[in-house]
């Protein structure tokens, strides 16, 4: 029997099966449709592809903020037409098995910390910088216990609104993510030089955030994704470093800030480890 992976993000989705809860097939992509009903039977469709004829459990990430009972999306600024469809319970029907979903930057930290970068913390902190902002705290290995999610990304830096105006909501989001950036500057961030003075920009305005979580959840690592990070042109780490010492001051020494290792497969590995830990 086989187990069923899958990662709904707001641009693309992700599915593959496992045998082991060790490793997985080659995943099969396509864009999130913007249709609930659709983005299920895609799911199902491509379950079936992979040849998951007898499914024994399905775990899955999911952008946006989940349910009290992590069994639909309760808001989101992408998924609008998911919210509040009852996507646990709808998935479980077509694929005969138990669903279980969590925030997708939650899974992909969870994968960090198993499978990637933060193989060795004690306390990880994995934050997300692609279309939006997200991130979770993982302490031994385990997603830490919360009651509606984390969302970092919401946390408000520009106080006085110097940087964004009167109009935009001054969010660490609204400051860096790959959306935010092309929203203010009229392109697509992977059109920018590396060596335009925004990436540094961009990494003081991140530096601030991370000050804000190392004070919070004290981690003695932090594990950046997202394609803002990870691909081509980026928010150089060394950078973002540099920017977190000068923030903190004497405050507090800064933690190990590393470059995620997993990417697009970061959630899918999370996904896995969430079936093992109830296997």
């Amino acid at each position: 029997m086989s187990y069923l992976l899958f990662d709904i993000g707001g641009t693309n989705t992700r599915v593959t099966i496992s045998e082991d809860l060790k490793t997985f097939q080659k995943p099969i992509r396509f864009k999130t449709p913007i249709s609930f009903k659709e983005g299920v039977e895609k799911i199902v469709a491509a379950a079936e592809e992979l040849g998951a004829t007898s499914i024994r459990q399905a775990s899955g990430a999911v952008r946006g903020l989940l349910s009290e009972d992590r069994g639909s999306i309760a808001h989101d600024d992408v998924l609008i037409k998911w919210i509040e469809e009852p996507l646990a319970d709808t998935l479980a029907k077509k694929l005969n098995t138990k669903v279980t979903l969590e925030n997708d930057a939650a899974l992909a930290g969870l994968g960090e910390a198993h499978f990637g970068a933060g193989k060795d913390a004690h306390i990880m902190v994995y934050h997300t910088i692609s279309t939006g902002v997200g991130g979770a705290k993982i302490e031994d290995g385990k997603i830490d216990s919360y009651h509606l999610g984390f969302e970092p990304g919401k946390q408000i830096l520009d106080i006085d609104r110097t940087i964004l105006g009167d109009d935009i909501l001054p969010t660490l989001e609204n400051l860096v993510s790959g959306t935010a950036v092309e929203e203010r500057l009229g392109e697509a961030p992977k059109n920018i030089p590396q060596s335009d003075a925004l990436w540094d920009q961009l990494a003081s305005y991140l530096a601030h955030g991370l000050r804000n979580t190392i004070l919070y959840w004290s981690p003695d690592l932090i594990v950046l994704g997202g394609a803002m990070i990870t691909g081509d042109p980026v928010i150089p780490i060394e950078n973002i470093r540099r920017h977190a010492a000068l923030v903190l001051g004497d405050d507090m020494p800064v933690p190990r800030i590393e470059r995620a290792t997993l990417k697009d497969d970061a959630g899918l590995y999370g996904a896995m480890v969430l079936l093992s830990n109830t296997n």
